[in-house]
Protein backbone atom coordinates (compact mmCIF):
# COMPACT_ATOMS: atom_id res chain seq x y z
CA UNK A 1 0.00 0.00 0.00
CA UNK A 2 1.08 3.66 -0.54
CA UNK A 3 1.68 5.65 2.20
CA UNK A 4 -0.62 8.92 1.79
CA UNK A 5 0.85 12.34 2.79
CA UNK A 6 -1.14 15.71 2.14
CA UNK A 7 0.63 19.02 2.45
CA UNK A 8 -1.76 22.07 3.75
CA UNK A 9 0.65 25.14 2.28
CA UNK A 10 -0.57 28.51 2.41
CA UNK A 11 0.63 29.82 -0.89
CA UNK A 12 0.07 26.77 -4.01
CA UNK A 13 1.58 28.36 -6.53
CA UNK A 14 4.61 29.24 -5.21
CA UNK A 15 4.86 25.75 -3.44
CA UNK A 16 4.52 24.17 -6.97
CA UNK A 17 7.19 26.25 -8.26
CA UNK A 18 9.68 25.56 -5.21
CA UNK A 19 9.10 21.67 -5.39
CA UNK A 20 8.42 21.42 -9.50
CA UNK A 21 12.77 22.21 -8.95
CA UNK A 22 13.37 19.75 -6.87
CA UNK A 23 11.04 16.83 -7.41
CA UNK A 24 10.22 17.42 -11.57
CA UNK A 25 10.08 13.69 -12.08
CA UNK A 26 6.89 13.44 -9.24
CA UNK A 27 4.54 15.28 -12.21
CA UNK A 28 2.65 13.96 -14.63
CA UNK A 29 2.45 15.98 -18.53
CA UNK A 30 1.06 18.82 -16.56
CA UNK A 31 4.64 20.14 -15.40
CA UNK A 32 5.16 21.33 -18.79
CA UNK A 33 2.63 24.05 -18.18
CA UNK A 34 4.08 25.36 -15.11
CA UNK A 35 3.25 25.78 -11.41
CA UNK A 36 -0.22 28.31 -12.31
CA UNK A 37 -1.41 25.89 -14.18
CA UNK A 38 -1.21 22.77 -11.82
CA UNK A 39 -2.16 25.26 -9.12
CA UNK A 40 -5.58 25.98 -11.39
CA UNK A 41 -5.97 22.28 -11.69
CA UNK A 42 -5.59 21.33 -8.08
CA UNK A 43 -8.41 24.18 -7.40
CA UNK A 44 -11.14 21.77 -9.36
CA UNK A 45 -13.20 19.01 -7.32
CA UNK A 46 -12.13 19.02 -3.42
CA UNK A 47 -9.25 21.20 -3.89
CA UNK A 48 -6.45 18.75 -3.79
CA UNK A 49 -3.71 17.94 -6.16
CA UNK A 50 -1.90 14.39 -6.10
CA UNK A 51 1.51 12.82 -7.30
CA UNK A 52 1.24 9.47 -6.95
CA UNK A 53 3.39 6.29 -7.09
CA UNK A 54 6.43 8.53 -6.02
CA UNK A 55 9.11 6.45 -4.92
CA UNK A 56 10.62 7.36 -0.96
CA UNK A 57 13.12 5.56 1.10
CA UNK A 58 12.36 1.86 -0.68
CA UNK A 59 8.49 2.50 -0.62
CA UNK A 60 6.08 4.12 -2.71
CA UNK A 61 3.87 7.29 -1.83
CA UNK A 62 1.38 9.65 -2.99
CA UNK A 63 1.37 13.18 -1.79
CA UNK A 64 -1.32 15.55 -2.03
CA UNK A 65 -0.85 19.69 -2.04
CA UNK A 66 -4.25 21.68 -0.63
CA UNK A 67 -4.46 25.11 0.39
CA UNK A 68 -5.06 25.90 3.89
CA UNK A 69 -7.89 28.56 3.09
CA UNK A 70 -9.71 25.04 1.05
CA UNK A 71 -8.93 22.71 3.54
CA UNK A 72 -10.28 25.50 6.17
CA UNK A 73 -13.22 25.47 4.20
CA UNK A 74 -13.62 21.69 3.83
CA UNK A 75 -12.92 21.17 7.71
CA UNK A 76 -15.68 23.86 8.94
CA UNK A 77 -18.28 23.24 5.99
CA UNK A 78 -18.11 19.87 4.72
CA UNK A 79 -18.08 21.04 0.86
CA UNK A 80 -16.72 17.91 -0.79
CA UNK A 81 -15.56 16.19 2.69
CA UNK A 82 -12.60 14.73 1.06
CA UNK A 83 -9.41 15.72 3.48
CA UNK A 84 -12.35 16.20 6.20
CA UNK A 85 -13.49 12.87 5.68
CA UNK A 86 -10.20 11.73 6.25
CA UNK A 87 -9.01 13.90 9.14
CA UNK A 88 -12.04 12.20 11.02
CA UNK A 89 -10.04 9.40 11.10
CA UNK A 90 -7.09 9.00 13.01
CA UNK A 91 -3.88 10.07 11.22
CA UNK A 92 -0.42 11.28 12.41
CA UNK A 93 0.39 15.05 12.25
CA UNK A 94 3.94 14.81 11.16
CA UNK A 95 4.25 19.33 11.76
CA UNK A 96 1.82 22.10 12.48
CA UNK A 97 2.15 25.97 12.65
CA UNK A 98 0.15 28.19 14.75
CA UNK A 99 -2.29 28.85 12.35
CA UNK A 100 -5.56 29.04 14.73
CA UNK A 101 -8.20 29.26 12.51
CA UNK A 102 -6.94 25.89 11.53
CA UNK A 103 -6.95 24.45 14.65
CA UNK A 104 -10.23 25.57 15.23
CA UNK A 105 -11.23 23.83 12.22
CA UNK A 106 -9.78 20.38 12.71
CA UNK A 107 -11.82 20.30 16.09
CA UNK A 108 -14.99 21.98 14.62
CA UNK A 109 -14.67 18.62 12.22
CA UNK A 110 -14.30 16.43 14.76
CA UNK A 111 -17.11 17.58 16.55
CA UNK A 112 -19.20 17.84 13.45
CA UNK A 113 -18.79 14.02 12.66
CA UNK A 114 -19.90 12.75 16.19
CA UNK A 115 -22.68 14.85 15.59
CA UNK A 116 -23.99 13.61 12.14
CA UNK A 117 -23.13 10.31 13.83
CA UNK A 118 -25.29 10.63 16.46
CA UNK A 119 -28.37 11.18 14.34
CA UNK A 120 -27.88 8.26 12.06
CA UNK A 121 -27.28 5.49 15.43
CA UNK A 122 -29.64 4.45 17.99
CA UNK A 123 -30.75 5.97 20.98
CA UNK A 124 -27.61 3.69 22.57
CA UNK A 125 -24.57 2.21 21.31
CA UNK A 126 -21.78 1.25 22.08
CA UNK A 127 -18.19 2.98 21.71
CA UNK A 128 -16.94 0.92 18.62
CA UNK A 129 -20.25 1.62 16.88
CA UNK A 130 -19.63 5.05 17.17
CA UNK A 131 -16.22 4.88 15.75
CA UNK A 132 -17.72 2.83 12.74
CA UNK A 133 -20.32 5.36 12.07
CA UNK A 134 -17.54 8.24 11.77
CA UNK A 135 -15.64 6.27 9.72
CA UNK A 136 -18.82 5.72 7.18
CA UNK A 137 -19.28 9.06 6.97
CA UNK A 138 -16.86 9.65 4.09
CA UNK A 139 -17.49 6.04 2.80
CA UNK A 140 -20.21 5.33 0.22
CA UNK A 141 -21.52 2.32 1.35
CA UNK A 142 -24.73 2.23 3.31
CA UNK A 143 -24.78 3.10 6.68
CA UNK A 144 -28.02 0.61 7.63
CA UNK A 145 -25.79 -2.48 6.46
CA UNK A 146 -24.56 -4.90 9.36
CA UNK A 147 -22.90 -7.54 6.97
CA UNK A 148 -21.39 -7.60 3.56
CA UNK A 149 -18.73 -5.56 2.05
CA UNK A 150 -19.39 -2.43 3.81
CA UNK A 151 -19.19 -3.28 7.69
CA UNK A 152 -15.93 -5.28 6.90
CA UNK A 153 -14.14 -2.21 4.84
CA UNK A 154 -15.45 0.02 7.68
CA UNK A 155 -14.16 -2.83 10.34
CA UNK A 156 -10.92 -2.87 9.00
CA UNK A 157 -10.57 1.13 9.43
CA UNK A 158 -12.35 0.97 12.98
CA UNK A 159 -11.03 -2.67 14.37
CA UNK A 160 -7.34 -2.22 14.91
CA UNK A 161 -7.40 1.66 15.64
CA UNK A 162 -9.69 1.57 18.35
CA UNK A 163 -7.17 3.26 20.75
CA UNK A 164 -6.30 6.01 18.37
CA UNK A 165 -10.19 6.64 17.60
CA UNK A 166 -10.46 6.99 21.13
CA UNK A 167 -7.20 9.28 21.73
CA UNK A 168 -8.26 11.91 18.94
CA UNK A 169 -12.05 11.92 20.06
CA UNK A 170 -11.84 11.75 23.87
CA UNK A 171 -12.00 15.64 24.67
CA UNK A 172 -14.60 15.98 22.78
CA UNK A 173 -16.58 13.24 24.05
CA UNK A 174 -15.82 14.17 27.09
CA UNK A 175 -17.47 17.27 27.44
CA UNK A 176 -20.88 15.69 25.34
CA UNK A 177 -23.73 15.48 28.31
CA UNK A 178 -25.12 12.34 25.99
CA UNK A 179 -22.13 10.57 26.79
CA UNK A 180 -20.93 8.52 30.02
CA UNK A 181 -17.48 7.02 30.42
CA UNK A 182 -17.64 3.81 32.63
CA UNK A 183 -13.88 4.04 33.81
CA UNK A 184 -14.59 1.12 35.52
CA UNK A 185 -16.09 -0.93 32.73
CA UNK A 186 -13.52 0.65 30.16
CA UNK A 187 -15.67 1.73 28.12
CA UNK A 188 -18.15 4.67 26.97
CA UNK A 189 -22.18 4.04 27.51
CA UNK A 190 -24.47 6.77 25.23
CA UNK A 191 -28.49 7.69 25.56
CA UNK A 192 -28.99 10.31 22.34
CA UNK A 193 -31.95 12.38 22.84
CA UNK A 194 -34.20 11.06 19.75
CA UNK A 195 -37.20 13.44 20.49
CA UNK A 196 -37.18 16.00 17.79
CA UNK A 197 -36.42 18.82 19.88
CA UNK A 198 -33.19 16.70 20.25
CA UNK A 199 -32.86 16.00 16.94
CA UNK A 200 -33.23 19.58 15.82
CA UNK A 201 -30.73 20.69 18.15
CA UNK A 202 -27.92 18.32 16.09
CA UNK A 203 -29.46 19.27 12.93
CA UNK A 204 -29.22 23.08 13.71
CA UNK A 205 -25.29 22.12 14.64
CA UNK A 206 -24.11 20.38 11.52
CA UNK A 207 -21.93 22.04 8.75
CA UNK A 208 -23.45 24.10 6.40
CA UNK A 209 -22.81 22.25 3.14
CA UNK A 210 -24.71 19.33 4.74
CA UNK A 211 -27.44 21.26 6.00
CA UNK A 212 -28.09 22.12 2.15
CA UNK A 213 -27.88 19.17 0.88
CA UNK A 214 -30.54 17.42 3.23
CA UNK A 215 -33.01 20.53 2.64
CA UNK A 216 -32.42 20.06 -1.22
CA UNK A 217 -33.73 16.53 -0.76
CA UNK A 218 -36.65 17.27 1.40
CA UNK A 219 -37.71 20.72 -0.12
CA UNK A 220 -39.83 20.42 -3.23
CA UNK A 221 -38.79 22.73 -6.29
CA UNK A 222 -40.94 25.59 -6.06
CA UNK A 223 -41.64 26.24 -2.06
CA UNK A 224 -38.08 27.82 -1.10
CA UNK A 225 -38.50 27.20 2.71
CA UNK A 226 -35.94 28.04 4.78
CA UNK A 227 -33.44 25.71 6.42
CA UNK A 228 -34.27 25.87 9.73
CA UNK A 229 -38.27 24.81 8.87
CA UNK A 230 -37.18 22.37 6.55
CA UNK A 231 -34.95 20.81 9.31
CA UNK A 232 -37.36 21.20 11.85
CA UNK A 233 -39.36 18.87 9.43
CA UNK A 234 -36.73 15.94 8.94
CA UNK A 235 -36.29 16.13 13.01
CA UNK A 236 -39.71 14.80 13.22
CA UNK A 237 -39.35 12.07 10.55
CA UNK A 238 -38.72 8.77 11.98
CA UNK A 239 -35.81 8.46 8.93
CA UNK A 240 -33.93 11.61 9.92
CA UNK A 241 -31.06 9.53 10.55
CA UNK A 242 -31.42 7.88 6.98
CA UNK A 243 -31.74 11.57 5.27
CA UNK A 244 -28.45 12.20 7.13
CA UNK A 245 -27.07 9.88 5.66
CA UNK A 246 -28.39 10.32 2.13
CA UNK A 247 -27.42 14.24 2.59
CA UNK A 248 -23.99 13.45 3.17
CA UNK A 249 -21.29 14.38 0.73
CA UNK A 250 -19.16 11.10 -0.69
CA UNK A 251 -15.67 11.32 -0.84
CA UNK A 252 -14.15 7.92 -0.40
Amino acid sequence: NMLDFVFAVDDSVTWHMMNLTKNRSHYSFLKVLGPKQINSVQNYGAGIYYNTLVPCNGRMIKYGVISTDTLIDDLLHWKTLYVAGRLQKPVKILTQNENSKLQAALVSNLKSAVTAAFLMLPESFSEEDLYMQIARLSYTGDFRMIVGEDKSKVQNIVGPNVPHFQKLYSNILQDCPQVVYKHHLGRLEASIDKSPEGQFAQLMALPRTLQQKITSLVDPPGKNRDVEEILLQVAHDPDCGFVVHQGRPRSV
